[in-house]
């Protein structure tokens, strides 16, 4: 399984999104301070839920970062979030 695929079924078993857009960016990265040269490093999210209804920016960041979980996080160099209720 990619890692793509990863971020994307722990965000709908922990959002149950109306929508959810995962893309990898690594290929843009390339060469990059930092990025592995497997890729599959540098991702684009965009997540909208109902979960984030009154919840600020930074408590909607916290709380997808949990969803991935530490050990998933570890293995991404970068994780550009759009969310929204």
């Amino acid at each position: 399984m990619t890692v793509r695929q990863e971020i994307e079924d722990k965000l709908r078993a922990a959002f149950n999104p109306r929508e959810v857009v995962v893309v990898d960016d690594s290929a843009s990265h390339a060469g990059h301070s930092g990025a592995p040269a497997a890729g599959q490093s540098h991702f684009n999210v965009m997540l909208r839920s109902s979960v984030f209804e009154g919840k600020n920016r930074v408590s909607r960041h916290r709380a997808v970062h949990t969803a991935l979980g530490p050990e998933l996080i570890g293995r991404i160099h970068a994780l550009a979030l759009d969310l929204d209720v």
